[in-house]
């Protein structure tokens, strides 16, 4: 890139399934070419809406509520074609008894929150008061049946948790893949409109850096994994089979899915039921 030019403020969500996009990205040399900033999805996703950022991951329900001011990366999201180990809904009780029963909210991302209502109340027709509370699974079980937890207090608890107290942990992207039959994307890549249309080659070398660090990633999957166990609550062993459980692609089925989610929650979540998801051409052109 450029010298000249400002690097590239970039975000850097700081959960266990964004470590595949990011680890290579050293292997690859192009780490310091990025400003990049770590922080919460919620918080990266109103930088990149507000314009703190210029490129960075978004939460899939935040991406369509202003995807008239962004464009998508083609084939980079994190998603799932199936069980997804980290976005879940650990329950004392069947699904289908919910009704009216707390449920507590773990985590303030839109987009599994949404995921998990959308879920109960049109497979399981069930409409629980939710309340939102720290990801601590013990004691949200003292005060709800159900709890809807994501990311690494997902694994958490899917794995550690839930088994010793006895809690049936059920898997939202299996959940949707099940009644769907379509994969879902719980946060995509974009850059803001603006930025592109100021920087397009800057975007394009982004876009190629990331889909580079991931492929180093997923085909050194094992080296990666052992390197997160040593700082992390799990075996290097889980970890692999959790990076290669997720999707990382953001192809024709992906943008099916999106279309699906859009669809049957636009009206009640703040954009249109066929909003028009724009991705980044292939090849764009030096200004």
């Amino acid at each position: 890139m450029d010298v000249n030019r400002s690097r590239p403020r970039v975000g850097h969500i700081q959960f266990l399934n964004c470590l595949p996009l990011y680890w290579g990205l050293a292997r690859t040399g192009t780490l310091l070419d990025l400003e990049l900033t770590k922080d919460t999805p919620e918080k990266l996703s109103a930088s990149l809406v507000q314009g703190g950022l210029d490129i960075g991951p978004i939460t899939l329900v935040e991406f369509l509520r202003n995807a008239d001011d962004l464009v998508a990366f083609p084939d980079l999201a994190v998603g799932c074609d199936g069980p997804v180990m980290s976005c879940v809904i650990v329950s004392q009780v069947p699904l289908d008894q919910l009704d009216g029963a707390r449920v507590a909210l773990g985590s303030t991302s839109r987009t599994s929150v949404r995921l998990a209502q959308l879920l109960l109340a049109e497979k399981y027709d069930v409409r629980p008061d939710y309340y939102t509370c720290p990801p601590d699974l013990g004691l949200m079980m003292q005060e709800a049946d159900a709890a809807v937890l994501i990311g690494d207090a997902a694994l958490r608890a899917s794995l550690h948790d839930a088994p010793r107290l006895g809690l049936t942990v059920h898997d939202l992207g299996a959940m949707w893949k099940e009644w769907t039959g379509l994969p879902f994307v719980f946060a995509v890549w974009a850059a803001r409109k603006e930025y592109l249309e100021r920087e397009p080659e800057v975007v394009r070398k982004v876009h190629e850096a990331f889909l580079a660090s991931r492929d180093v990633s997923l085909e050194e999957v094992g080296k990666v994994a052992e390197q997160a166990a040593r700082w992390e609550a799990f075996d290097a062993e889980l970890l692999e089979r959790y990076f290669t459980t997720l999707d990382f692609r953001f192809g024709p089925d992906q943008l099916a899915g999106v279309r699906e989610f859009a669809r049957r929650t636009g009206l009640t979540t703040g954009y249109a039921p066929d909003v028009n998801v724009e991705l980044l051409p292939a090849g764009v052109p030096s200004p």
